[in-house]
């Protein structure tokens, strides 16, 4: 078996050629249903465990330590887990449609739940961080029936997050501890058993390993044959209030993200990946953890924090080092944090490309991977409503950074104007910047609400990304902007409703409005601007504690507040928001220009045709034989950020 992609019936021993559009069209020639060998998740990994049953699939370092002996499960004992996992669900009574939630770490045992949650019905990874209100509103949005959460553990507060859960939950089947059995208080039954009831009257909580170990490891004891079609998994995103928004995949959508990513990074058979990406993220879930398991290759789990580890962090090139992957994946964060771990004395031969997606790669990060490494930058971009990667800038064309580069095959990306009911109205010509819509068989078919999809979609099947972009005369795409006005702090989404909310309650707020500002590491930072009320007056390093205890996330409080009157309002009264984003960018780059002490410098941002919005930092006074030195410390200071930017002399 040398064919290099066991997820496509059709692709020979070679990787195919796909250095060109033109490619890509002879490439599409095949039908998408005829290549694809698998219809589930479930069969995706049958496919990834049957080419070397030994080989590990899991490699997991409680420490992140590469000098710990790590615990490994192979692909034989791995798909076993998936399958026993499945078959515990089917024996406490949930069904194809019945939704499985989890709320778990990095641990092995979820990753058997999370893919047995979608063999026997439906898997609802979510964020454990968020609050209990939040947690329990997309329970019940996700019709959660069987709940799977760590136990008691030191520095976890989820076990005491469950317990509220359950009081607000009385509707829940069944509560499956991981790491618990202390607390469990039911015993395991087998299907058909009806669910004893627990003392209190609440959901009966049943233990992990007791549940998992009287079960069956050799198929499926629900006999369930799974179509492409049967939905998977519901995946939250967007905003934290209101009704939670519920992205739902079928299973031929996340075996579409495994089989493209599979492609595209030319995973090989036993090929690793250091693995620190959520589960609840389609980037964990699918674009990592299902290719490379569907592939034949091995997770290596950095600790149940995962990238949120220093230890991950600090020893990310020892890692690579020691396991040596082909592919060095994450997140902008990670790849930024990366250039200033230690490299000296360390290998790092085994890598081949970078990967990296969520958000934007600071063009300074991208080049100085290309320029340190030699290795291709390889930027990826989609949606949880893609499934994740839809488009990727690709190893055999030139890398343009800061673009995201063309669709993956089989799926297609327009630029299009929309009017004023969200829907397309024609297509934007090369160069002009509109909104981002995408095609394909990673797209969704809706979200779980139906009051979602009103302006889900710009025309049947082409899904709104939210996002602003361009595709120039080659192809490529460029993302310029964000209809949408989610603040994206490291990949993570930030609703800024729930924060402009807190401050409007506030008794001296009169508008208020929460923005991106630019990070040279996290990408963006969430900053808040306000009109008082007339008369009233207030310290704002007080409003930001007033927010602070008051978030429904932490990663959501504002690094600052800003007063400002007036509030920039578009013409129909509404707040507008692009000014403060310049604003924003401003105040940033001047901070970050003020130790170069030039007397005339001034820093301007504003819209731009072709890049969005666009940095100018201006300089008066620098003779012509000093400018391009003022220029190199000008980008060497504000290079990393992901707005263009350009440096004058008056």
């Amino acid at each position: 078996m040398n064919r290099p992609h066991l997820l496509d019936r059709v692709i020979g021993p070679d990787w195919p050629d796909l250095s060109d559009p033109q490619a890509d069209r002879a490439f599409e020639a095949t039908p998408y249903e005829d290549r694809i060998a698998a219809r589930s998740t479930y069969e995706a990994l049958r496919l990834g465990a049957s080419v070397n049953p030994g080989a590990p699939a899991i490699r997991f370092l409680p420490n992140a330590d590469p000098a710990e002996p790590p615990i490994v499960f192979d692909h034989a004992q791995f798909f076993g887990r998936v399958t026993q996992a499945a078959n515990a669900l089917h024996a406490i009574g949930v069904g194809p449609t019945d939704t499985t939630s989890l709320l778990l770490p990095l641990l092995p045992q979820a990753f058997y739940m999370l893919y047995g949650a979608e063999a026997a019905g439906i898997a609802n990874p979510v964020n454990p961080l968020l609050e209990v209100y939040q947690l329990v509103e997309i329970l019940h949005a996700a019709e959660t029936r069987v709940l799977v959460a760590l136990g008691p553990m030191p520095g976890s507060d989820i076990w005491e997050k469950v317990q509220r859960i359950r009081a607000e939950m009385p509707g829940l089947a069944a509560i499956v501890v991981v790491g618990g059995a202390s607390v469990a208080t039911a015993r395991p039954v087998k299907a058909g058993e009806p669910l004893p009831p627990s003392a209190d009257g609440l959901a009966p909580i049943y233990d992990f390993d007791a549940l998992l170990a009287v079960q069956r490891a050799d198929a499926l004891a629900s006999g369930r044959t799974i179509a492409s079609d049967d939905t998977a998994a519901y995946f939250h995103t967007g905003g934290t209030t209101g009704t939670p928004k519920l992205v739902r995949h079928t299973h031929g959508n996340q075996v579409y993200q495994a089989w493209v990513c599979g492609l595209m990074l030319r995973i090989g058979r036993g090929e690793t990946v250091l693995f620190g990406l959520p589960l609840f993220h389609v980037g964990g879930a699918l674009t990592q953890g299902l290719a490379w398991l569907a592939a034949g290759g091995c997770l290596t789990v950095l600790s149940p924090a995962g990238w949120r580890s220093p230890a991950a962090q600090r020893n990310v090139w020892k890692l690579v080092e020691t396991y040596r992957p082909a592919t060095f994946s994450g997140v902008p964060t990670v790849l930024t944090a990366a250039l200033n771990a230690p490299l000296e004395g360390i290998d790092t031969t085994s890598v081949r490309r970078v990967s990296a997606g969520g958000s934007a790669i600071p063009v300074a990060v991208g080049r100085a991977y290309t320029e340190r490494f030699g290795w291709p930058v390889l930027e990826v971009y989609g949606m949880t409503e893609t499934a994740s990667v839809h488009t990727i800038s690709r190893m055999d064309r030139p890398i343009r950074l800061g673009s995201v580069g063309h669709p993956v095959p089989y799926s297609r990306v327009r630029v299009v104007k929309v009017d004023t009911s969200g829907q397309a109205a024609g297509d934007c010509a090369v160069d002009e910047i509109g909104v981002v819509a995408m095609a394909g068989p990673g797209v969704f078919s809706g979200y779980k609400s139906e009051r979602h999809n009103r302006d889900a979609f710009v025309e049947p099947g082409w899904v709104n990304s939210g996002d602003l972009g361009r595709l120039d005369a080659d192809g490529y795409l460029w993302i310029t902007g964000r209809a949408k006005d989610l603040v994206i702090r490291g990949g993570h989404n930030i609703d800024p409703q729930p924060i402009e909310e807190i401050l409007f309650s506030h008794p001296a707020v009169a508008l208020a409005a929460m923005v991106g500002q630019p990070d040279t590491y996290a990408g963006e930072l969430p900053v808040a601007y306000v009109q008082l009320k007339p008369g009233a007056a207030v310290d704002a390093n007080a409003l930001v504690d007033f927010v602070r205890e008051r978030s429904p996330e932490r990663a959501a409080v504002p690094v600052a507040i800003h007063v400002v009157d007036p509030m920039p309002l578009t013409g129909v009264g509404k707040v507008f928001k692009p000014a403060l984003r310049w604003d924003a960018a401003q105040r940033v780059v001047e901070r970050m220009l003020a130790d170069l002490a030039l007397p005339g410098l001034q820093v301007s941002v504003g819209a731009h045709p072709v890049h969005g919005s666009l940095i100018t930092v201006s300089v008066e006074g620098v003779p012509a034989d000093r400018q391009a030195a003022v220029s190199a410390d000008v980008q060497s200071r504000i290079g990393p950020l992901t707005t263009r930017h350009e440096t004058t002399f008056r």
